[in-house]
């Protein structure tokens, strides 16, 4: 579910935390107001289709899916999307931006995927995995729908910036959580989010049987400058997202 923005000035302490990420409640909202937002449009989308590289033909699943920008973003690029997302109301959205015929499913990246071992190329999760306390099957199970040689394309908050939301600040080395209210087309709605150590993400993806190939801090599309003067300098100066791609290894002849 790709986030608008990750600038702390905009957050206030959430006054309502049981109700958080609900975004069924708030899909039209956000879509409207995301769609061409600095973090999302100028950052975070751009960067996952650099990482991606040529899609052409490849197999994708869609991680967090959400309304489906990186979605079309990635078929316009020639790859056959599946998106998965657990707001029903955000995948209609995603239907609505992708067609009736597109391959979209209600799913809980917390529970067994509804897919077959080795279905997919690459498997995309922008902004996604920093909704989850815990990681505990996710890896294991985006591993296992990958082929051998495929890649997982992911993106979370950056650790030292989730890390600094809070004060006092909490145990860096701890999994811990950070709830504001998010505002957006003058609507507030509670977020929550866990924020887990780097060795913490990189352990995960490891166990989970992936090797990693890179980890990215990338800046933001040039084109951001002008439209977005102020938020291009913090996003070119200062720590926001952090990106990894880790690799299936390949079936040994």
């Amino acid at each position: 579910m790709e986030r608008l923005t990750n600038v702390p000035e905009s957050f206030a302490r959430s006054a309502d935390p049981d109700r958080a990420n609900d975004y069924d409640d708030f899909a039209e909202a956000y879509a409207a107001e995301s769609e061409n937002s600095l973090v999302t449009a100028y950052y975070a989308r751009p960067a996952m289709l650099a990482l991606a590289g040529d899609v052409a033909g490849r197999r994708i699943l869609d991680a967090g899916c959400g309304s489906g920008p990186l979605s079309a973003a990635l078929r316009d690029r020639g790859a056959v999307v599946t998106g998965i997302d657990v707001s029903a109301g955000t995948l209609a959205l995603a239907r609505r931006r992708l067609g009736d015929d597109a391959d979209l499913h209600v799913v809980d990246l917390r529970d067994r995927l509804p897919f077959e071992d080795g279905a997919f190329d690459d498997v995309v999760a922008s902004l996604v995995l920093h909704y989850l306390e815990d990681w505990g099957l996710t890896p294991a199970e985006l591993r296992r729908v990958l082929r051998p040689g495929g890649r997982l394309i992911a993106s979370v908050d950056h650790p030292v910036v989730a890390y600094t939301f809070q004060d006092p600040r909490p145990d860096y080395f701890a999994i811990t959580s950070y709830t504001f209210d998010w505002t957006f087309n003058g609507q507030s709605v509670p977020m929550k989010f866990w924020r887990r150590p780097l060795h913490a993400m990189t352990d995960a993806f490891t166990i989970a049987g992936f090797r990693l190939a890179a980890i990215s801090e990338p800046q933001p599309d040039p084109a951001a400058r002008e439209l977005f003067p102020d938020g291009f300098h913090d996003l070119s100066t200062k720590p926001n997202l952090l990106f990894f791609v880790v690799e299936v290894p390949p079936s040994r002849p």
